[in-house]
């Protein structure tokens, strides 16, 4: 491990990590697993970004979507790029990602500002970007992700809230996008900020947390079946009655200085982690 990612790691809060679940690292191919190693340690990750492992346990999440470094994979609204900085080393020889990323057409700036932070970063000729295809997820239902059926993996990270804050109309649209870009039998990775069973959808939207059971009808929905879970990106310290939501706790820290330092205890929110599959 680099000396300057050590040191940064240690500045990680360490309270709610120690109860973080263990879960054995799913078996893959072992040059798959040597592939994946290199491209999470990659030197071309951003310092900021690594000290979050911690929480987003890259290793064992894509070892559970089953991603191979021979897949096409749609990312979708990859932010500022934090799984981007893995996939695509992971993908660079011999597979492709799609960024499916925010229509430049978009009335909301921070949407617009994002797309052209993350266009900037893969102009970036220090990273292993130049193969990376950016593509438009939208609510139109003419604007495909991917081609039809191309696609072996789609992926998404907590982004189930944004798209349930759009309607419901919006949210089977996504689904249904994601249903088409894959080949029959591709897999839909999901991780979501998970709601304690029974919340209501508009404490959904307001807190961030969606259960597991609405994300679970909306891929069925749309023609998937739910191939499995795993416990890795839970925190049992969250409490999930934040006064802001998910975003009292870090990395966004809303309230401030305000108990930071026991959000900083509780660590990243609690999350799913689920896996479909096409039919």
């Amino acid at each position: 491990m680099r000396p300057i990612i050590l040191a940064a790691m240690l500045l990680l809060p360490t309270v709610g990590l120690a109860q973080q679940p263990t879960v054995p690292t799913p078996q893959m191919d072992p040059e798959h697993q040597q592939a994946l190693r290199q491209a999470i340690g990659s030197p071309t990750r951003s310092i900021t970004n690594v000290v979050r492992d911690a929480y987003r346990n890259p290793e064992h999440t894509l070892a559970f979507f089953r991603v191979e470094p021979q897949h096409t994979v749609v990312e979708a609204w990859p932010g500022g790029g934090w799984y981007t900085e893995i996939l695509a080393p992971y993908l660079e020889e011999e597979g492709k990602l799609i960024a499916a990323h925010f229509d430049p057409e978009s009335t909301a700036d921070y949407q617009r500002q994002s797309l052209e932070s993350f266009e900037k970063k893969l102009d970036d000729p220090r990273g292993n970007y130049e193969h990376v295809e950016v593509t438009v997820l939208n609510y139109d239902p003419d604007t495909p992700i991917a081609e039809p059926g191309s696609a072996d993996r789609v992926l998404t990270f907590r982004n189930v809230h944004n798209w349930l804050a759009a309607g419901m109309d919006e949210s089977r649209l996504v689904f249904s996008k994601f249903h088409a870009a894959l080949k029959p039998g591709g897999m839909l990775g999901v991780v979501e900020h998970q709601a304690q069973p029974g919340t209501e959808l508009e404490q959904m939207i307001e807190s961030g947390y969606v259960t597991q059971q609405l994300v679970t009808e909306l891929a069925e929905e749309a023609g998937f079946e739910l191939v499995g879970s795993t416990p890795v990106n839970q925190n049992p310290q969250d409490t999930k009655d934040h006064p802001e939501g998910v975003w009292t706790l870090p990395p966004t820290l809303k309230l401030g200085d305000e108990n930071r330092t026991s959000y900083l205890a509780i660590g990243e929110s609690d999350r799913m982690t689920l896996l479909f599959r096409k039919k």
